[in-house]
């Protein structure tokens, strides 16, 4: 090829923020509807294109949040998801889209704008659910998303921070049950809990269940990378391939 002759494709370029949060002990994901064509009346993820050459894609990730979901940039840790760039993914042209995650606990409620005509906090099962209606390619965006905090939920100590400051194993388990979506046996949870060094430490007082047992408190421990990890269950349904 004649580089005095190349010309280089029309691309643009746009952000998606995955933003996940736990409310009613489900794992839930920020979605707006969309005010506009392509997709007006659709579910999708708060993003849009870059204002302009010389704004930063993070920049452009923090300014979405705000106007489309009233989230001010100290609210949300993001860090980046993926690419997305597959050829029709938008009807109005070669889109490159940079997804943007954030997993908080106690996010309040979404304030929609600009494009967006409402905003809301929606489980994930329900977003990924065939019955639900996503633009553009939100819901591989979704599924990555949840792929990506079931995976933090095994290597890290995210999940201490949906708890209480002192709060029991059955509290932490709760969220592991929330974000991997499966029930955990509260034996072999507490195991496996005990068994990670520094990922929780007693905190010395007990609390009435509701049933009226007593349980142990524990703090969050000085360690934020598991290790052991906490492997997650299979899914339902799903078999392990052994060797034969």
């Amino acid at each position: 090829m004649d580089d005095d002759f190349w010309v280089p494709p029309a691309v643009l370029v746009a952000v998606d923020l995955v933003i996940f949060t736990l409310r009613e002990s489900r794992l839930q994901v920020l979605l707006v509807e969309r005010g506009v064509d392509p997709f007006r009346g659709a579910l999708a993820l708060p993003g849009g294109f870059l204002a302009h050459a010389e704004e930063d894609l993070l920049a452009t990730a923090h300014r979405e949040l705000a106007e489309e979901a009233g989230f001010a940039a100290d609210q949300l840790h993001l860090e980046q998801l993926g690419v997305y760039g597959t050829p029709g993914r938008d009807p109005r042209g070669r889109v490159v889209s940079v997804a943007y995650l954030a997993i908080t606990p106690r996010l309040p409620e979404p304030v929609a704008g600009t494009d967006a005509s409402d905003a809301w906090w929606i489980p994930t099962d329900r977003a990924l659910s065939p019955d639900t209606k996503l633009a553009f390619d939100h819901r591989r965006i979704v599924a990555d998303g949840v792929e990506r905090a079931r995976t933090k939920l095994e290597f890290s100590a995210l999940a201490t921070a949906f708890c209480p400051p002192l709060f029991t194993i059955s509290e932490l388990q709760e969220v592991y049950e929330a974000v991997w979506g499966v029930r955990l046996d509260p034996r072999n949870f507490y195991r496996k809990v005990q068994s990670v060094n520094g990922f929780i430490e007693p905190a010395g007082p007990v609390r009435k269940t509701e049933n009226g047992r007593p349980a142990r408190l524990f703090r969050p421990g000085p360690r934020q990378a598991l290790h052991p990890p906490m492997n997650r269950p299979p899914e339902p349904g799903a078999s392990e391939r052994r060797p034969t």
